[in-house]
């Protein structure tokens, strides 16, 4: 069973010891909300922890460190590629089969919304990213999967880094009989880079 699982932003500037003050404090909503939840996954058991991630390295490390810095227990890392969002949230859906029904599972889905809200940004600004970003918050909390995960053909310059990784972790709750009930504990984007932090389970 999953007993919580979270979207979570992986960018290392989150990190206590990489974003400088100043970061932080433009980060403040972001980095509370990364409290409020940390706060959440230490009053829920867990056996194991699933992670979902279009990044390695970073894009396991932030999360986990910023949720479950001590956690000795078995993690599932899924790296995810270039196929089409909807591949993904099949490939959760079957995956989700190898998963003991016994087992107390957290989900970490780790990414990070469009790099393109802002011309000083990752990438240069562009419309779709902000068109991008609102859209997916209102259909999150509509529970609306299904136009979640055709986003990247509606906005296909949002230089999204995060829906595939998302919809892998919708595919494993599809899988797993779990009802997503969507809480956005904040979004924001000070540098550029969509960071939603949201709890799903």
């Amino acid at each position: 069973m999953i007993t919580i699982a979270a979207i979570m932003p992986h960018a290392p500037i989150l990190l206590p010891d990489v974003g400088s003050g100043e970061d932080h404090s433009k980060l403040r909503n972001t980095l509370e909300a990364i409290e409020a939840m940390k706060k959440r996954f230490e009053e829920v058991d867990f056996d194991e922890i699933i992670i979902t991630s279009p990044h390695e390295d970073w894009g396991f490390n932030v999360p986990l460190h910023l949720l479950v810095k001590s956690f000795e227990g078995k993690i599932h890392p899924y790296l995810v590629g270039p196929k089409q969002p909807k591949d993904y949230f099949k490939l959760g859906t079957e995956n989700a089969k190898s998963f003991k029904k016994d087992t107390k599972y957290a989900i970490i889905s780790s990414g990070d919304l469009s790099h393109a809200l802002k011309e000083e940004g990752p990438y240069k600004y562009h419309p779709d990213g902000v068109n991008f970003d609102q859209e997916f918050v209102k259909l999150l909390e509509e529970k609306n999967v299904d136009e979640i995960l055709t986003l990247n053909e509606e906005y296909p310059e949002a230089a999204e880094c995060g829906l595939r990784s998302f919809a892998l972790t919708f595919g494993l709750l599809e899988g797993l009989g779990e009802e997503m009930n969507p809480e956005i504990l904040s979004y924001e984007g000070p540098f550029g880079v969509g960071y939603l932090v949201a709890q799903l389970v």
